[in-house]
């Protein structure tokens, strides 16, 4: 009888019921979709700060480029070509290595534009380059 019992057992163990795994994969699947999304929308970013106080940038150095809804790109309020705004910023690069430039795009721009724009900053090598913005009222 011994024997019997034996050989049962080791047919029972060659079967192995794997549902209730493929359930515990499914759960966790549907746990990590879900939570995903809330923690990279929670996320908090914390700023690196620095023992060094930023300069200041002294307002004569800085330079104004806007552009309009129509595209139309002003360099200080004068209305401009894309390779002239080129050719004005890389002169006042060369005469000054501190320039800044403050871009003011319209609230309707396309993103693309404003980014054609800041390609011409970078063909004219400026590095110092702001956005202006308007802070909402609440």
């Amino acid at each position: 009888m011994r024997r019997y019992s034996q050989r049962n057992n080791l047919s029972a163990l060659s079967e192995i019921n794997i549902t209730p795994l493929l359930d515990l994969a499914f759960v966790l699947l549907i746990i990590f979709i879900i939570t995903t999304p809330l923690l990279e929308n929670s996320a908090s970013l914390a700023i690196p700060s620095s023992s060094a106080a930023n300069a200041a940038v002294d307002p004569s150095k800085v330079q104004t480029v806007s552009m309009d809804r129509t595209e139309a790109i002003k360099f200080n309020n004068e209305l401009v070509d894309p390779e002239t705004l080129v050719a004005r910023l890389t002169s006042l690069k060369s005469a000054n290595p501190d320039v800044a430039v403050v871009i003011r795009p319209d609230r309707e721009l396309p993103v693309q534009k404003l980014i054609g724009l800041m390609d011409l900053l970078q063909r004219a090598q400026i590095t110092k380059v702001g956005i202006a913005t308007k802070a909402e009222s609440p």
